[in-house]
């Protein structure tokens, strides 16, 4: 069996991590994008901690990452997940494990809550976030339309058992 392995995002790796981001557009049930934004515009929109990619047999399957759910304070530690795999990669471990490594990384990094908006038809990232401890915990009907055909959004959570509950043992992660 080939291991995937984890590790930080560069830029260097951003033609390959937009050419996923693309293919996940393409099936119409990852994102209302409708381009993948440049890296400067991708690298502004999320946290500069908790970035990663999977590679499996050599090659990018797959990449995660934070963005601010909101930019006041009280929401410092929330964070929303951006998790993508190459089409090739589904069902070999890359999602599990690359979401794992995410939660691990978010809670050094303080966050104590992180939550996902995943289309209702995504039924594959829906039960890959169950399988990460995530519940849901929202449902939005109809919340956005797309070439006629209005879409529902299922919100899931995960909470930190780690991160501390007093907010001044809690590291900033901003």
């Amino acid at each position: 069996m080939t291991d995937i392995l984890i590790r930080p995002m560069t830029v260097q790796e951003w033609p390959a991590v937009s050419a996923i981001y693309q293919a996940g557009l393409d099936t119409e049930l990852a994102t209302f994008e409708t381009v993948v934004p440049s890296w400067d515009s991708w690298n502004q929109a999320h946290h500069e901690t908790c970035r990663l990619i999977a590679e499996y047999g050599g090659t990018i399957a797959g990449w995660a990452a934070l963005a601010p759910t909101s930019p006041r304070y009280a929401y410092r530690g929330v964070a929303e997940i951006s998790i993508y795999i190459a089409p090739g990669a589904s069902g070999l471990g890359v999602g599990r494990t690359l979401l794992n490594a995410l939660i691990e990384d978010s809670e050094k990094a303080g966050f104590w809550t992180i939550q996902s908006a995943i289309f209702r038809e995504n039924q594959a990232s829906i039960h890959l976030h169950k399988k990460c401890g995530f519940r849901q915990i929202g449902y939005r009907e109809q919340v956005a339309e797309r070439h006629g055909v209005w879409h529902d959004i299922i919100l899931m959570e995960r909470r930190s058992p780690i991160v501390a509950a007093s907010p001044s043992a809690r590291p900033d992660p901003s």
